[in-house]
């Protein structure tokens, strides 16, 4: 798993950590029990601090896709054995969220809910058959 990260971008580098190692896990690229580097050596290989590294992978285990050991490390998570109903119905509730910011952002610039759904659902197909 490599991880790539945009200092110029507007996105937080948290966020920018955090969506690669979801991307690489929905691509299979990383299975359940795969460890990730400590948080001081990701950000030494990154370059940045420490804390970032750390929100990144405290974001990540609140959200159930990671289990964080201490001394043992992150790990990714087993989906059927770590994700709570609880933890689900958040997911799910972010997920609604993003998805609403991003309509509401198509919205404010002229674009109608048709063609909202359409980039949506291209996007999804794109996401689902990147395996194939």
């Amino acid at each position: 798993m490599m991880i790539r990260i945009d200092k110029s971008s507007e996105e937080p580098l948290y966020l920018q950590i955090r969506t690669q190692i979801i991307a690489a896990i929905a691509r299979e690229e990383i299975a359940p029990g795969f460890a990730l580097p400590s948080v001081r050596t990701l950000a030494g290989d990154l370059g940045i601090n420490l804390h970032t590294v750390n929100k990144a992978y405290a974001v990540l285990r609140d959200e159930g896709y990671i289990v964080m050991r201490g001394r043992a490390g992150a790990t990714i998570a087993d989906p059927a054995s770590q994700l709570s109903t609880l933890q689900a119905e958040a997911a799910t509730q972010h997920l609604e969220k993003d998805l609403q910011a991003l309509a509401l952002a198509h919205r404010a610039r002229g674009g109608s809910m048709a063609e909202f759904s359409a980039i949506a659902q291209a996007a999804a197909m794109r996401a689902y058959e990147e395996d194939n």
